[in-house]
């Protein structure tokens, strides 16, 4: 099988990534934190490790900003659902996956908050406008993903944070797609919330995501429990990473996720992005040669395009344009892709997109094979 959906997840795993999460089942097995003995301390001293890992790789004030998360949903869930209160007004892009588009509107529907939804454009300054012309007394929040699961497309998230520093908005970041892949620095860029998945761009274990923000302490919390701290005290502590992590830690995962980090690291994210781009470009280019396929956006290269690629076939759903691949050896996703926002925008509400989204490890001899699977597909 020929792995083009890492979007969805990124595969194969590093080798120094299965090898971290392996050795924490025999060397790191005990509950961080939580006991005295060596094996407690030393798997919390991995566990912190990993952390501060996150936290320089991501641009966080200190270690103790970054909590580890579920995923990157259960990180906007956090963030989300902990800081908005009655009366409060969010803005959103109609690029959101529901990560982002549901909580709100769960929100919405208890009568707690409003939102509104703005339009983006290829042009960064009519999206800035776009954004600031929705502002209200009572905005609260501008809520952005950084860069479409769909269509790839990439928002102006330097510009978005400058605005929200100067009206004294917070600005919460779904760096879903981004984070691993292009360089990320939130207290640079201005952003309090920045919401990230460990297991695509960070190429750590599912079951792993990061939320970095200087403000956590102040968030109403959604899980109160243990933390190992403050213990003879009924309330959930104030202090970070523990207010954010109740309940014992995914040990196996977290160390993947360190090791993750560090691979990507070395790498770089400017290469790993210059790579991948190569390869969605040479995808996009030969699709555009082929008869019956449709592409949704008039052109696609570096700086502007995350290495996504959305297509359908004249005459077939994306789903089982999707299978079809799928049985001559291809990994791709077609449907909704859990973003209706973005496919209302480009008109693929009806009929979904199927998607091809590239990963450090694809090569062009691969995206050969798949466009020729196409072609044959689109006869």
């Amino acid at each position: 099988m020929i792995y083009f959906d890492n979007a969805a997840t990124t595969f194969p795993k590093p080798a120094a990534v299965q090898a971290a999460s392996a050795e924490a089942f025999t060397r790191y097995g005990a509950n961080p934190g939580r006991s005295g003995h060596p094996m407690s301390i030393d798997t919390a001293t991995r566990v912190y490790e990993a952390r501060e890992k996150a936290a320089a790789f991501l641009g966080a004030e200190q270690p103790e900003d970054a909590a580890f998360t579920l995923n990157c949903t259960h990180a906007v869930n956090i963030a989300l659902k902990g800081l908005l209160c009655q009366g409060d007004h969010v803005i959103l892009s109609d690029l959101e996956h529901n990560a982002v588009l549901r909580p709100l509107h769960a929100l919405y529907e208890r009568g707690i908050i409003s939102y509104s939804i703005a339009e983006t454009f290829s042009d960064p300054g009519a999206t800035v406008r776009s954004f600031s012309r929705l502002i209200r007394p009572e905005t609260r929040l501008i809520a952005a993903t950084h860069a479409s699961n769909v269509f790839g497309l990439r928002l102006p998230i330097k510009e978005l944070g400058e605005l929200c520093r100067q009206r004294d908005i917070l600005f919460l970041v779904d760096a879903a797609q981004t984070a691993g892949v292009v360089p990320i620095d939130a207290r640079a860029t201005g952003i309090d919330f920045l919401c990230a998945a460990g297991h695509k761009g960070l190429y750590g274990p599912s079951g792993t995501g990061l939320l970095i923000t200087p403000l956590g302490s102040l968030l109403e919390t959604i899980t109160e429990g243990g933390t190992g701290s403050h213990s003879a005290e009924y309330s959930q502590p104030r202090d970070m990473p523990d207010r954010l992590e109740s309940g014992t830690v995914n040990t196996m995962g977290i160390l993947g996720l360190g090791a993750g980090i560090e691979w990507v690291s070395k790498i770089t994210p400017q290469k790993i992005y210059a790579h991948e781009m190569k390869v969605a470009t040479h995808v996009f280019e030969r699709l555009k040669r082929i008869k019956g396929v449709i592409l949704y956006t008039p052109d696609f290269g570096p700086g502007s395009h995350m290495p996504v690629v959305a297509f359908n076939l004249e005459g077939k759903s994306s789903e089982e344009v999707t299978s079809r691949l799928g049985d001559m050896g291809f990994a791709l996703r077609g449907g909704l892709h859990c973003a209706p926002l973005a496919h209302q925008k480009m008109g693929t509400l009806s009929q979904g997109a199927a998607r091809i989204s590239v990963g450090v490890f694809n090569t062009e001899q691969e995206a050969d094979s798949l466009c020729d699977a196409v072609k044959k597909l689109a006869g």
